[in-house]
């Protein structure tokens, strides 16, 4: 899951070395929070219009989940 998240950062960000992704314990209803780290100057890359790459990118991670039978949410530091 890490590296779907990654892979899909590195793609839309200039500093390709500054995306880390970190996954935290599940909480109490097994829901695996993920955390996307990127440069300050592509954070507006990674978040988009009104949010419209951000949503895409947790619709994307979401429903690969769903495949593996796991919840999981995205978070963009």
């Amino acid at each position: 899951m890490e590296e779907l998240i990654g892979t899909i950062a590195r793609g839309l960000v200039d500093q390709k070395d500054a995306v880390s992704v970190t996954a935290g314990e599940p909480d109490a209803e097994g829901t695996v929070i993920y955390h996307l780290h990127v440069a300050p100057e592509d954070m507006g890359r990674v978040i988009g219009k009104q949010g419209r790459i951000a949503k895409a990118i947790r619709t994307v991670v979401r429903a690969y989940a769903a495949r593996a039978d796991q919840k999981v949410m995205v978070e963009i530091d």
